[in-house]
Order: structure tokens, then sequence, then C-alpha cells
């Protein structure tokens, strides 16, 4: 009896080893980030006023990945607008000191909500502020940085071996926002416009098979919920994450944003429908987690890399004129640029983020900074085919929109509008793409990903 009993355990013990010898070990954090106090909603300059209430909390979350051999990674999840690189150099300082974590194996992506808290330092000049106002966004952006710290702790605190998994869905609701009208471009719907309607789901499980989280994400802005709302929430993006923890109690759901910039929700302008794509998007990633999967293996590497991408030139004279136009958010960019050209200090380019991780030779998310469009995504997956392939934006630094050559040419909100409310002097030089593209060739090759 006590041999049959071992010939039928045999084949238990195999399975549990080879889950086992899956490569990776996986923990999750998460911490409530949600506002405690009044505070400006980010993303819409119309708001004249801070917010009113909760209609969701908002969260941080971070998800920590080690290998066979010790290499580790954290991807780390906001429900805010951006986070400029200041707050994100402070964050990767902390996790190094505390944790001996690289800046390349530490990726921070804003789901880029604009129902969520305006972060100092990313659109502050979007607004007309008290001091009262100011020191509230203030205090909130010193307390997000120790909690982003945080997080990434609580994540590797809860390494455990696990399964790695991936697939892929379909999104419904994102359209193409850039619409030509009277021979210039505006915001709009564009049926026949680039967009990217794929949803990358990574799922992760304990060796037991039980489901412990999952990553996915959508290239489509957050902006279901127009600026006549001035409760915090997360937007499709916070309600999806919700409607998947509700079905699938224990476990932890982190949305990434990709590259989305020039695409909307569709329909947009009330919470019921800010609802209804969340519950589509949840139960997507539902239906991947129902179908088959590829199993991930390591080795897990990684890199970050900053360029610069260079402005279109322009001169003093150029906004010593804007400084008199009636519009006050020409002013506001007038004057930051003026005092640029007192310090002797004009801006001429801004740095950017690359960043690459890549698990064995299945799996490869580049994180790029900025509000990139659809344009980039297409063309790295196209460049880089073969191998699963995520492209997010909104990572490590939002410090504008980052056009494709394409869409620099078009002109229009993406390429030169918002630029004023960024503070940016202007658009970009003709080859911001190439040069975003070489940054990009150079990760992938620190990363092993061949064309």
């Amino acid at each position: 009896m006590k041999l049959l009993w071992l010939l039928f355990a045999l084949p238990l013990v195999a399975v549990d080893c080879k889950v086992a010898a899956a490569d990776f070990k996986a923990g999750f954090g998460r911490i409530n980030i949600t506002p405690t106090q009044p505070i400006y909603l980010s993303g819409y300059a119309a708001r004249k006023k801070p917010s009113e209430g909760v209609l969701q909390k908002i969260w941080a979350k971070a998800l920590a990945i080690e290998d066979a051999k010790g290499n580790r990674a954290v991807i780390v999840t906001t429900d805010l607008i951006g986070l400029p690189r200041p707050v994100a150099d402070r964050v990767g300082a902390e996790v190094e000191k505390r944790y001996r974590l690289r800046r390349s194996q530490l990726v921070l992506n804003s789901s880029h909500t604009h129902s969520g808290p305006v972060v100092h330092g990313n659109l502050t000049s979007m607004f007309e502020l008290t001091p009262e106002q100011r020191r509230a966004i203030t205090d909130y952006t010193q307390a997000l940085a120790i909690q982003l710290a945080d997080v990434v702790g609580a994540a590797l605190g809860d390494l455990q071996p696990a399964r790695l998994e991936i697939g892929h869905g379909v999104g419904t609701f994102a359209i193409n926002r850039r619409k030509t009208i009277a021979s210039s471009v505006k915001i709009g719907i564009n049926p026949a416009g680039p967009v990217d309607q794929d949803v990358p789901v990574i799922r992760v499980t304990g060796l037991n098979g039980q489901l412990r989280g999952v990553l996915f994400g959508y290239a489509c802005h957050n902006t279901t919920l127009g600026a006549d709302q001035f409760n915090v929430n997360g937007d499709y993006a916070g309600f999806a994450q919700a409607a998947f923890e509700a079905a699938h109690p224990n476990s932890t759901a982190m949305f990434l944003m990709l590259s989305g910039a020039d695409a909307n929700p569709n329909p947009r302008g009330t919470v019921a429908l800010a609802e209804q794509h969340g519950a589509s998007l949840a139960k997507e990633v539902d239906r991947v987690l129902n179908g088959k999967l590829e199993v991930l293996s390591g080795p897990l590497r990684s890199a970050f890399q900053l360029t610069e991408l260079a402005f279109a030139p322009h001169t003093r004279e150029t906004f010593e004129a804007e400084s008199k136009d009636p519009n006050w958010f020409k002013q506001q960019r007038a004057a930051t640029m003026i005092a640029a050209y007192d310090r002797r200090a004009p801006v001429r380019s801004v740095a950017y983020p690359v960043q690459g991780i890549r698990l064995g030779k299945s799996l490869t998310l580049v994180a790029l900074g900025g509000e990139v469009v659809i344009d980039y995504t297409l063309r790295i997956k196209k460049e880089y085919p073969g191998e699963h392939l995520i492209v997010a934006g909104y990572s490590n630094d939002v410090m504008c929109y980052i056009p494709s050559l394409r869409v620099l040419k078009e002109g229009g909100y993406e390429a030169n509008e918002s630029m004023i409310y960024y503070g940016q002097p202007g658009p970009f030089a003709e080859d911001v793409e190439d040069r975003l593209m070489k940054t990009v060739s150079s990760i992938m090759t620190r990363i092993g990903r061949k064309r």
C-alpha cells in the first residue's frame, strides 16, 4: 500500500516541480493613494475648483518579479494623470537605497485618469491656484513619493514561487480622436484613424494554481469622464480593476496604460459609460484567462536610457509676442520660457526615458515616457515581431505629448496646442521619431531582443 501510494503521488510531485521550474517568484503590493482633502483634479483646464468628493478610491499597485538567478523587476501602476521626472527620480533613488533595485528594474506607469489629483510638476500650470491649493498639491505629491517606495517594498516582501503566463484580448471602445475639419486637425471621432485594440494580459498564479493577480493593458485615453466631474476616481481603468477584483476575491488587478495618446473612449461623458467600459475590459481579461495562455520563462533582463528630444527652433521674441496674447495659458507658457531665456538656459530639448523589461525569449515590455501616440506602438510591433510585445506610454515621466513624424506634420492638439498646457516651448523638431526609435533600438539590443 505504501508503494502504491508513492506511485500515485509521483505525478503530482512532478507537476509541482515543473511549475516551480517556471523560473519566477512574484509578489503584489497596493497602497491607497486617494486624497484626504479637496484637491484639483488634473487633465482638464476647464476645471475651476477643487474636487468635491470620492467616487472611487485610487491606488498604487506593484508587481515584483524575480527570476531563478535573483534578477528582479518591479512594475508600479498608479491611478494618476502622470508622474513627473522629479517624483520618479526620487522614488527610484529611495527604492535603490532601500531595496538595491537599479533604475532599470523599476517601471513607474500611470493610467492617465483625468479624475485623479494634480501631481506637482505635471500640468500644474494648467490651473490658476491659490497658495492653499498649491500647498495641497505639494503635500500630496511629497506623501505620494514615499507611498510609491513603500508599495515596491510591499511587493518585494510578498515574493513567492509563481507561474507567469500571457495572452491577448481585444478591446472595443478606443477610437482615434484626430479628425480633419476644414483642413485642420481637431479632437473628434475618426473611425478611419489608427488604433491599437490589443489587450495584453499577464496572469500570475501560485504553485497551487490559485490566481494571485493580473496585469493588463489598453491603449486609450482615460477620459470617459469630462471636466464637469469633480469626484476622485480612476475612470474606466479604475472601474475595470475594481470589477475584476470583485469577480476574483483575494486577487490583484493592475492596469498598464499603453500608448494611446490619440485615442479616446467612445462613447464618453458619464459615470455609467466609464463603468460600462471598465466592465467590458474586465470581461475581456476574464475571457483571455479562460483561453490558452503561453507560459513565460526567464531569464529577466532590464535596461533604461535617457535620450534628448529636441524642440523646433524658437527665439525670445516668439514668447515676448505670446506674452501679449489674451489667452491666459499662453501667457503662462510665455513667462516660463522668457524666464529660461533670462537665465541664459532656453529650453531646447527635453530628457526622455526609454525602458525595456524582457522575460526569456517570450515577452518584452517597452516603457516609454510621455503621452505617446499610437503610431509608435504600431511601428515597434512591426519592427520587432515574433515575441509578445507590450508598448506602454506614460512611464517614468510624463512631460508632454510625443507625436510621431506623421502627427507632427499634420499638427493639431497632440503636436502643438498641448505643449502650452505642459509648459513646453512648442512643437518638437522633425527628428523626434528618429531619436526615439534609435533609443528603442539601443534598449532592445541591451536586453537581447532582435528585429
